[in-house]
Formats: C-alpha cells, structure tokens, sequence
C-alpha cells in the first residue's frame, strides 16, 4: 500500500501548506484551510486516453460530429454561441436562490422533449421527488427524462451508461465524490477529481455535461481556479434576488463568444426568456423626469438600453456619500471628479446616488456620459429629453472618447423610438455605416454633452 502523507489546502484558492495555518498565506481568508490526505502521484490513477486520439492532418477531420445540438431556448443557446456542442463540458455558477436548478431542469425538460433522446439529470442535493415537485411545477413530464439522487462518481457513469444520455446534469459538481480520494465532498482534491473526469468522459463519449457549481461569498466559483481551466464553458447565473430579471452571461466559452448575455425573467412557470431585453428595461420610465438617462451599452454582441438614475441632494455630513448600485464604485468616484473639475458642478457638499434600474450590473466604459448627464440633470433640476439616448467614455481630462460597435447601438435606439443620440465626435464605424432614422448628436467634450442634453 503506497504511503500518505496530508497537508492543508486552501478551500478558496486552493494554497497548499504542510502544516495548519489560522490564515491562508495565499489569499489572506481565515479558517479556510483543510486537513486533506494525499496520496503520492505513483498511487493515483491516471486517465485513460481518449479513444481515437491518434494525430490527424487538419483537413482529415470531419467537422459532422461538432455540430451544435438546438436549443428550444433561445437566450440560452445565444449564451452558448448558437446550440449545445456535443462533449462540451459546461460549468454553471450563481448564488443560492438565484435559478441555477430551475433553469437546468427546464434545459434538460426541453431536450429530451425535443429531441426525443435521454437527458440524464444527477442530483446530489435534493431527493428525486423533490426534482418532480419542481419539474410539475414548470410543466415538464417527459418520459426521456432520467432523474437519479448520486454523489458517487463511479456510480454517476455507471448509471449514464445504462441509460446512454445525450446531455447529463450534474447538481452540483461539490457534492460529488471518488472513490480514489480520501477527502471529504466539496474539497480541492474531490472537486479536481470529478471535473477532471466528467471532461474525459464528455470528450470520450461525445455526451455534453453541465455542471452546477457553488459561488464563493465574492461571488467567484468555489474550488481551485482549475475548475475553470478544466471546463470549455463557464457560465454565471446573475440578478437582483428582489428583481424578477436574471443574467446569464458567458465568461469564457470556447466554441462561442465571451461576455455574452441572455435575459430571462424569474416568473411561476419557470425562466421565460427576455427576447427584447431593452424595452423590458425600459417599460416603466418617468418620461421628463430629472436625474433620468437613457445609456446604450454593450452585453457581449448584444446591444441594451438602460435607464440611469441619478440623485443629487444636500448632505447632512462632513464627507459627502457616493452610493453606487449597478455601477462600478471607482468609476462613479471617476465621473464625479471630472464633473466637479472639468464641468464646475458643485459636488463637494451633494451626496450623489446612482442606480441602474431593473438590477442590472453595467460594467462598458461606454455608459460613463450616460452617468455624467444623469447626475448634471438632477444636480440642475432639469429633465433630459425624452428621446434621447447617450453613448460614451469619460476620461480624466473631461473629454468624450470613442466606443466600439457605435452603429449597432444606435440601431437599437432607432428601433425603441429614439430619435437622438449624444455619440463621441470621433466614431469607430468599423466598416458598418451609421444608420438612419436617429440624429446623432457628436461631442467633444462632457461639458458640451451635458450643455446639449440639459437644453
């Protein structure tokens, strides 16, 4: 029997030590450290080889076994860049509450009634009539649908291979365990293990896996940043618990474009895609209101429109409060400065309150003029008009700088009814010409924006 030996391994970033610490010298997290007992490389069974892995000329390799797989919901097959690759390898992430399973059980509902092939679904966390509960609630009783209550990841194949799914859901990836570690579900080693393997299986078998993962407290993946290596598609589950719009957007796709986003909307029956995310977003605005502004920004290819509403009012403190809710902080610091410096607002004795509406997080450059032009107006008291849209980044020196995919935007703002848009004076056309039917408004500085919008 080959000798062990243990050693403590950070649960949030995955620093090994041989000895206990309070503090992980690695990420600086108290009480995350883990007994773990290992077992040397020599002992540790290695994968198989993927069959057929022989080295090919390029243009020998058929491209038929790679096409996607449809997918009846939209938004989702948008996030994956068009369908389900087979063998892909797919990692789900988002905090508790947030949808993860709800939107799974419908992925793996609409599969199997569609293509009439077995969809496997493994829950390691709830019983299998906990899963019918939720699946009669979203209307889904297909008879190729395969629930199984495992955590056991031998026992995981064994079962896939009995039924011979096209697709297997695995809830969640932390509660599966091997029977070749010692350590305990959820650890680094346990973790590492069954993704390594559920890749190898899915590039063997051809049968695409998704995998559901916990969320750190900051919001990142829990388990070593390997997971995320591992896997072809990280995916985050996103949104305001007390709003009924979630986001889905892509971090890292292979087979796809990253940073793109699907819409959906938390409602009885389950997620029901957004497919015009922009006039959900936009359906309850205050027209004429002050501190209100239309900003056009980017999610992935697509572009959205949202209201920015800003709210300046007298402090009752010495430091004046920033409060940012669907922006960046830092970037909200960065548009008040120039504002107070560049434009003469008077800022210093104003606490300033910036919010996003509907929970959106937007993080594009883009909507800094947007920000500026909504706390101007409520700093002025004076509405911006109704149907005008505003693109472009703000830098130190008070200046408007150009933004990527101009024309894209500004046709998603003609189709909603605006007629004019503030733009950067210098546009980065990208070859696609400017479309008609909205007056494009170029400026050169914030000043000027802000003198333009206020009038």
């Amino acid at each position: 029997m080959a000798k062990t030996y243990t050693q403590w391994v950070c649960q949030n970033c995955g620093r090994t030590t041989p000895r206990e610490m309070g503090r992980c010298p690695g990420c600086g997290e108290w009480s995350t450290m883990v007994e773990v007992v290992e077992e040397p490389s020599s002992a540790k069974t290695a994968l198989p080889s993927i069959p057929g892995s022989e080295p090919r000329r390029l243009s020998e390799i058929e491209m038929d076994a790679l096409e996607r797989l449809a997918l009846p919901l939209g938004e989702f097959a948008r996030v994956l860049g068009g369908g389900i690759v087979p063998g892909s390898l797919v990692l789900v992430g988002g905090e508790p509450g947030i949808g993860k399973t709800t939107l799974l059980t419908q992925i793996a509902g609409l599969m199997a009634e569609s293509t009439g092939k077995p969809v496997l679904y493994v829950s390691g966390e709830e019983s299998a009539r906990q899963i019918k509960m939720r699946a009669k609630r979203l209307g889904i009783n297909s008879d190729e649908l395969f629930i199984v209550t495992e955590t056991g990841l031998e026992a995981i194949f064994r079962h896939a291979e009995q039924v011979q799914p096209q697709i297997v859901i695995v809830d969640s990836v932390q509660t599966v365990t091997s029977d070749e570690l010692t350590s305990a579900a959820g650890s680094i080693s346990q973790v590492r293990q069954a993704a390594s393997r559920f890749q190898w299986w899915a590039k063997a078998e051809g049968v695409s896996v998704f995998l559901v993962g916990h969320v750190t407290k900051e919001g990142a993946i829990a388990g070593p940043k390997v997971l995320e290596h591992i896997v072809d598609t990280v995916l985050y589950l996103e949104g305001d618990r007390f709003h009924t719009y979630r986001l889905l957007r892509s971090v890292k796709n292979r087979f796809g474009a990253t940073s793109e986003v699907g819409v959906f909307e938390m409602q009885e029956r389950g997620m029901v895609e957004v497919t015009n995310p922009s006039e959900a977003f936009l359906a309850e605005r205050m027209v004429n209101a002050p501190g209100s502004a239309i900003a056009v920004t980017m999610e992935g290819t697509r572009p959205l429109l949202v209201e920015v509403q800003a709210l300046a009012s007298h402090t009752s403190f010495g430091n004046p409060r920033r409060t940012a809710n669907g922006v960046d902080f830092n970037r909200l610091l960065l548009i008040t400065a120039v504002l107070g410096r560049r434009v003469g607002l008077t800022l210093y004795d104003q606490d300033v309150f910036v919010n996003v509406v509907g929970g959106l997080q937007v993080e594009e450059p883009a909507a800094d003029l947007g920000i500026a032009v909504a706390i101007a107006s409520s700093v002025r008291d004076k509405p911006v008009a109704a149907d005008l849209a505003i693109v472009g980044e703000v830098g130190l020196s008070g200046e408007v700088r150009a933004v990527g995919q101009t024309a894209a935007r500004l046709k998603e703002a003609a189709q909603l009814g605006f007629r004019r848009c503030l733009i950067p004076k210098t546009v980065r056309r990208g070859g696609e010409p400017l479309p008609d039917g909205i007056e494009t408004i170029p400026v050169r500085s914030v000043a000027e924006a802000i003198g333009k919008a206020l009038t």
